[in-house]
This record gives C-alpha cells, structure tokens and sequence, in this order.
C-alpha cells in the first residue's frame, strides 16, 4: 500500500492581458484537438438586471477577470423590438455599454443569458393561427395545446428566431464591439414540447404515421423533427445579425440537452429521454452546446452525499459526451450547477442547505467547492455555470460563486493539474456495476458507466440504495501505458474529513490518502512506486 508526500507547484501574479488570452484561447480551442482538452472556464446564470442582484452585472464580471480569474463572461440577452428610446437608451447603456467596451478591448468572447425563445410561439399571434399554419401541438380532436410540436410548420420557428436578434439594443452591442471572437447565446430550454410517448394525441403524427409504432420510432421521428426546427430558430436567429462576424461567432447553447442522467434510476426514465439505438441523444444535433445540470435539486432527495447525487448519475453522461462528438465535434460541453439553495423569498422549502442543516451537517464553500470539483474531473466541461434565481445578491452567493472560480482558476494555474486536465484518460471501475440499472438497452449494457473508485470507508455491499451515504468520492485519471503508469486521483467527502482512507486504484493497487470536504489530489507513479499530494493553486 502507497502512501502520500508533498508535491509543491509554483504560480505568477495574474496579468489581466494574459488572463483575457487564456479565456480567449480556451473558448476557441477545439475539443481534445491535439492539445488536449480546452481548459474550463466559470460563469453564471444570475445576470445582474434585477435591482437586488446588481452585483452580478457584467462590468462586476469583468472586475474578476482583472483579478485573474478565468470567467466567460454572461449578460442578460437584450430585449427585443426595434424602436429604443431616450430612457430606454440610458437603461441600456448603463448595464451594457462599459462592459462591453471593455470586453472588446480585451478581445473576450461573450454569453448572452436569455428565457426559451420558442416560448413565443406558444403567445400571439403564433398560437392563434389556423391548425395547418400552428407551431404548436394540434390534438387530435383538433385543440391547439401552447406546447410546440416536432411536427408543425416550420416557418414560424426561423421567423421567432429573427426576432430575438433583429433589434435595435442588439444591434448597438454589434456597433460597440464588432468582432468577438465567440458569442454564445444561451437558452433556458425548458418551454413545454411534445413528449415522444405522448405523440399519438397529436393529429399530425398520426396522420403521417398511425398507431402501432414502435417506441424506438416514436422517439427518433420527435428527435428528428426537433432538430430540423431548433436549427431554423438558430438559423433565424444568426440571420438576425447585421455584422457578418457576429453571425460567424454566434453559438447557440440549451440548458439540459445532453444524455439523460437519469438512466437506469427507474423503469419511467424512457419517457424522458429521446435515445433510439442509433443515437443516445439528438441534442449535439439540435444545439451548437447544452448545459446539463449538475443541481442537488430542492424539489427531489437527491443530495452530494448518496447514491442519489449528480456525482454518479453524471457517471450515466460520460459515454453520451463522447457519442455527442461523433453527431457534433464543436459541441460545446458545459454544466450548470446549483445546491438546491435559495434565500428567504424563494417559497419551496425545505431547501437543500436546511435539509443538511437539520441532520447537523456543515453546509459551506469548501464543501461546495469540493462537490463541483468531482463533476469538473468527472467530465472536463468547457464551462462550469452557477445556477442562482435572478434576483439573487451578490453578497449572498459570492462565496459560492468564487468557489467554482477556484476549482476553475486551479486548472489553469496550476502545471500539474493543466497537464492532466488536457490529456488524462477517465479510469473506469470495472469491478462495479452503475446501480441504476433498471431497463438498460441492450445496446448499452456494456458500455462503462461507473467511475467511482472503491474506497474502504464506502458502504461495501452492492448494489447500492439510492439514499445510502457515501462518504468519499473519488475518481482517476491516467496517463501512460504499463510499467509507466501515471494516475491523478480526486477525491472530496461532503461528510466531513476521512483520513488513512483506502483507496483502490483499477488494476494497479490501493492507496491510502486523507480526503477534506473541498478535495483533494494526489498524483501515483507506477515506475518510482509513489503517491505525491498536489497542494491547490
């Protein structure tokens, strides 16, 4: 058994000019191209234009960068409509025009935080045209449902994309910066759609299928049909812009969108999901990019410390992340993640935070920190993306916003976690099973969906509850071929700090490390027989 020492590394002063470079660079990079994967950078849903969450604004974001931090930087998408008035253009200009000035010179990319853009189809004067005209659902007994349809015109879907980018605010951000090098426009992605096992209410589909169609069918004709009309949106969307560079930068991302997680939790996960044997997900089709999310949700059990955790049901998204390269080599792979906490105005209760609260558990930053670093080794994402609500203080989430800065800053600053970041190969656990494993298709029953590695101080019979604890979470990645193996392991325990904790590392040996609540890394070297702790940038 190896035990730990010490490696140091060595860090410089930030330099605004290099640190807007970096992000630059990494935003551009190509997926594992031959330098490895992009570095990730931070950046937030909250955009700063309610009154109460000011401090979440862009020229704040930009503040951060110059302290050498490694932000995307996010900004509310601008309203739509082409006549801007004096006091609208002083509104405007107050939250835009400095922070973009600003970016522009330091030749960042940009995000644009917006609401689904299909939702107007669903309002006037779209929901009120004649069924044969209608993007939305037509039932069967001829009732129009404000959900849109796979099988509708697709027209109105390019026209509604036009609109959110043919405006008068859009087009003076084009004026103050005409050539950022990427411009992402994101979509919160949740207005209600045509689900796959719901299609036979839809008069369209069954007078162009019938019934008695499989469910393999049902759920690749809805893919299908979904990819034709979000990319009109996004194509009506890009012809929206004036500046030929803008249309050539533009990226269109959806929250959700990627494989489902949920894969296995239970028999009714196939009702929300869209895999056909052919393609695990139609998303990397849809959308340039998808922000999954990594959320302890407030609305179901799910925690960052039982089986039940975004930790191992992300385990469930790595194999799709790579069959999505193959449909899209541009994806743009981000998270969001959230810790299921709102302050006192939001009304769901209880949140997560009080839920650990009440079984006396410490709830902080490093915790945080150490739970969003394990889905950043887990799947290298090109964006980690804090949820919070729109009206959210700065103040409040701060602490929690810069620790995903830090798990993100550490990647960059630091040589040793840099190199393993960019070409460090995911260990699979080949000794365990996923424990979700209800109606697995046959086509995916072999594929590696468990990384967790086994650690002593784990629950050691198997298969797993959902609400069993699980005190440390650790994963590898590898570089180099036998006898020359090298592995960097991660491991966090939410629970509170684990010591001499037994660790097994896949076909090599076990390894004994201490894990804190905000993570820990420790590099192994197969040739010189050492386990080395990689101290934090």
């Amino acid at each position: 058994m190896l035990t730990a020492t010490v490696l140091l590394p060595a860090y410089g002063a930030p330099d605004v000019t290099a640190t807007a470079r970096a992000i630059r660079t990494e935003a551009l990079m190509a997926n594992a191209g031959k330098e490895g994967q992009p570095l990730p950078l931070a950046t937030a849903w909250c955009t700063g234009s309610h009154r109460w969450s000011t401090g979440w604004r862009p020229i704040h974001q930009l503040a951060l960068i110059e302290r050498g931090h490694f932000l995307l930087p996010w900004f509310a998408h601008p309203s739509r409509g082409q006549e801007l008035d004096e006091k609208g253009k002083a509104a405007f200009k107050d939250y835009y025009e400095a922070a973009v000035r600003r970016a522009a010179e330091l030749k960042l990319p940009l995000t644009f935080v917006s609401t689904q853009w299909e939702s107007l189809l669903s309002r006037p004067p779209w929901v009120d045209l004649p069924a044969d005209q209608n993007p939305n659902v037509v039932g069967v007994d001829g009732k129009i449902a404000k959900k849109v349809s796979p099988f509708g015109p697709v027209a109105p879907w390019r026209e509604v994309g036009k609109s959110w980018t043919d405006s008068a605010r859009m087009r003076l951000l084009q004026e103050w910066y005409p050539d950022p090098p990427r411009v992402i426009f994101l979509s919160n992605n949740e207005h209600g759609k045509l689900r796959w096992h719901k299609t036979e209410t839809s008069s369209r589909y069954m007078k162009t299928y019938g019934t008695g169609r499989s469910a393999d069918f049902k759920r690749k004709v809805v893919g299908d049909g979904w990819i034709e009309r979000y990319r009109a949106l996004q194509g009506g969307m890009r012809t929206g812009l004036v500046s030929p560079e803008w249309r050539q930068a533009a990226r269109f991302v959806g929250y959700g969108g990627g494989a489902p997680e949920f894969l296995g939790r239970w028999g009714g996960w196939v009702h929300y999901s869209l895999h056909t044997k052919d393609r695990i997900t139609p998303y990397p089709a849809m959308w340039d990019g998808s922000s999954p999310s990594y959320y302890t949700h407030d609305w179901c059990p799910t925690t960052d410390h039982t089986t039940w955790s975004p930790q191992l049901e992300f385990m469930n998204t790595v194999f799709a992340k790579q069959l999505g390269y193959k449909l899209n080599p541009d994806w743009w792979y981000e998270f969001s993640t959230w810790d299921g906490h709102e302050w006192p105005w939001r009304k769901k209760t209880p949140s997560k935070v009080m839920v650990y609260e009440q079984a006396d558990q410490v709830w902080n930053p490093e915790r945080y920190e150490g739970f969003i670093q394990f889905g950043m080794w887990l799947m290298r994402p090109r964006a980690v993306r804090e949820y919070r609500g729109w009206t959210t203080p700065w103040d409040k989430a701060e602490p929690y916003f810069l620790a995903i800065s830090s798990a993100v800053d550490r990647v960059h600053r630091n040589a040793t976690l840099r190199q393993w970041w960019r070409h460090g190969k995911l260990v699979p656990n080949r000794a365990r099973k996923h424990p979700y494993q209800s109606g697995i298709p046959a086509e995916l029953q072999d594929v590696d969906r468990w990384f967790l590695l086994d650690c002593d101080v784990n629950p050691q019979e198997f298969p797993w509850d959902l609400h069993w604890k699980i005190p440390v979470f650790a994963l590898a990645r590898t570089i180099g071929e036998k006898p020359n193996r090298r592995w960097l392991v991660y491991a966090h325990a939410p629970l509170g700090e684990r010591q001499a904790v037994k660790v097994t590392i896949p076909e090599y040996a076990d390894i004994t490390i201490d894990v804190p609540p905000v993570g820990v890394f420790y590099e192994i070297d197969e040739a010189t027989n050492t386990v080395k702790r990689v101290p934090p940038a």
